[in-house]
């Protein structure tokens, strides 16, 4: 039953999945209509609420853009590549090769969700040439699965935000929420450590039991050689080359983390990952001209994302400015009962992350309803707010948005990882369902 809704999944999802970009655009329409008919935006009123929003993602978009060109460089740098090699090669089977890049995406996803997206990518992109009959396609699914914990690792938006003073929801609260009482809770370790172990077996049995064996798709594993620049004898060109200006810039970069971390003004959020990979990967490739040679190889991948997020937030504009949001979260809280407000919860939090696929942004939209039912209900508000975390990071699975970096690392399409990720999703949220009724 299992292995035939799995190849169902895969086979449906490839034939009808559209590019990211297209699905965008469906997106944007499907909101427009929903804004229209069921709230009191007018046409005109939702036109406007995605014009207003449509660069309101900026920043995090050239966040984004580092992080996967940051990613891109380090792992070029002939001893990175070398350490990823290393550790691809205790991966004998297809089996193995689909664990190991499992669990080495959840690990990166609980330190750092953006360290996690990078980090599984370029495992995909090793351990193919060790274990060359691995099915690149699940490989690639199986990295991007593991970003489902990032909401309940250390980089977990919303968690971080009601344990921070000052925050938007500490009024509606009345107090913070400590991270003893979210990421420390029993309800939290429960699903990480639940994930952590149903997840590695979930994708070894859809291995096991291999799909299909398609043509990987359009990635060229050899296509990341660095096209170095001839050397001369001029000056500028020996200034490019020298390994001195390069350990210069890197340990300038080193230094300023160093005293940051020293006044405690280090987060390990998504500048200082960022600003950790550029500040490494020119002192791993030693010279400015091997370092700029990686950069503009690596820039060739983010079209998707430049092209891609400026849409989402549109999307994230109509969504909450016709309190559309807000509707979803109203239904599904009336629905509820003290021993189903959780569960509930982290539905309704899955299905307005489709269309608000950012941690922070959604709390910011659900908190008012979701907390004002957690009190009406008596239901914890660290457990209501770790409902919605969940319900984030669940739905990602489905959602093209985060998916992009390791896309464009893999250099497949959505439609190739689409149908096991469903099955994925199917899984954990069952999973998940189980831990939200149980900590009721």
């Amino acid at each position: 039953m299992f292995k035939s809704s799995a190849i169902f999944f895969d086979r449906l999802m490839r034939r009808y999945t559209p590019d990211p970009f297209v699905l965008a655009l469906m997106l944007t329409l499907l909101l427009f209509v929903l804004g229209v008919s069921m709230t009191p935006a007018s046409a005109k009123d939702m036109v406007t609420y995605w014009g207003d929003g449509f660069w309101e993602l900026i920043p995090f978009t050239l966040q984004m853009v580092m992080v996967l060109i940051g990613g891109y460089v380090v792992a070029l740098a002939p001893s990175v590549s070398k350490l990823l090699r290393y550790i691809s090669s205790f991966a004998k089977t297809p089996g193995q090769a689909i664990v190991t890049v499992t669990l080495t995406a959840l690990a990166g996803s609980i330190l750092n969700w953006g360290l996690g997206l990078v980090v599984g990518g370029l495992m995909c992109r090793e351990i193919i040439k060790v274990v060359p009959k691995a099915n690149f396609r699940l490989l690639v699914a199986s990295a991007y699965s593991g970003f489902i914990v990032w909401h309940g690792g250390i980089s977990g938006s919303i968690p971080m935000i009601i344990a921070t003073p000052g925050n938007f929801s500490e009024k509606m609260i009345g107090g913070l929420i400590p991270i003893s009482e979210t990421l420390l809770s029993p309800l939290n370790i429960t699903a990480v450590l639940g994930i952590f172990i149903l997840l590695p077996l979930t994708n070894l049995f859809l291995s096991r039991n291999d799909i299909e064996q398609p043509p990987v798709g359009p990635i060229n594993i050899n296509d990341d050689e660095v096209v170095k620049a001839k050397i001369s004898s001029s000056p500028s060109d020996w200034i490019e080359n020298s390994r001195l200006v390069g350990l210069a810039a890197g340990l300038l970069g080193f230094a300023y983390i160093g005293f940051q971390i020293s006044t405690r003004k280090f987060h390990f959020n998504l500048n200082d990952i960022n600003f950790i990979f550029l500040f490494a990967g020119i002192m791993l490739h030693g010279t400015p001209r091997s370092f700029i040679d990686a950069i503009s190889t690596a820039a060739k991948r983010v079209g998707p994302i430049l092209l891609q997020f400026p849409f989402y937030a549109g999307i994230m504009g109509m969504m909450t400015s016709s309190k559309l949001a807000e509707m979803i979260s109203q239904s599904f809280a009336q629905a509820s009962s003290h021993e189903t407000f959780a569960l509930m919860t982290f539905y309704s939090a899955g299905i307005v992350n489709l269309f608000i696929p950012s941690g922070g942004g959604q709390w910011a939209v659900q908190a008012p309803v979701v907390l004002e039912a957690a009190r009406d209900l008596g239901v914890d508000f660290s457990k209501a707010a770790m409902a919605v975390a969940w319900g984030d990071a669940w739905t990602n699975l489905l959602q093209p948005f985060w998916a992009l970096p390791i896309l464009a690392i893999a250099g497949l399409n959505l439609r190739d990882i689409m149908g096991y990720c469903v099955t994925m999703l199917i899984v954990t949220g069952l999973f998940l369902s189980a831990v939200f009724l149980y900590f009721a």
